[in-house]
């Protein structure tokens, strides 16, 4: 129940998207071990929180990406902390720094990807990605 005097939203009022969003490539995730093992033949970035792996498709099409974590990070809980956060940062950073008809694979480090400060994640990833595309072609 609203309390009396509250600023009640109409139904009617129009809603402006965030411009952010409207911005955004979309995003999807690779699910098959084939399309992991041709981006870990591809280009790489080392970087202090995780790995990032990196190449272009032949067709265009939307950016996509991958998580891996293997049991070097830990034990399940910590793998699956340190694949959370590496969807976060992929979240943040690739719809705008992405390029369409690419894939990339984000590998965590062990012991770091779990500790590691949320936005230097970001940071890194930006500046891998500018490295990455800045490269000559594979």
């Amino acid at each position: 129940m609203t309390p009396p005097g509250a600023d009640v939203a109409r139904q009617d009022a129009e809603v402006t998207p965030d411009p952010a969003v409207l911005s955004c490539a979309p995003v999807e995730t690779l699910k098959r071990r084939a399309d992991f093992l041709r981006a870990a033949r591809a280009r790489r970035m080392t970087r202090p929180a995780f790995l990032l792996q990196a190449r272009p498709r032949e067709r265009r099409g939307p950016v996509r990406v991958g998580f891996t974590c293997s049991k070097k990070i830990g034990n399940a809980v910590t793998r699956n902390r340190a694949k959370r956060r590496l969807r976060a940062v992929a979240r943040a950073v690739l719809p705008a720094q992405g390029r369409a008809g690419w894939d990339y694979v984000l590998v965590g480090r062990p012991g770091v990807t779990v500790a590691h400060d949320f936005a230097a994640m970001c940071r890194d990833l930006e500046r891998a990605l500018s490295r990455i595309h800045a490269g000559p072609p594979a």
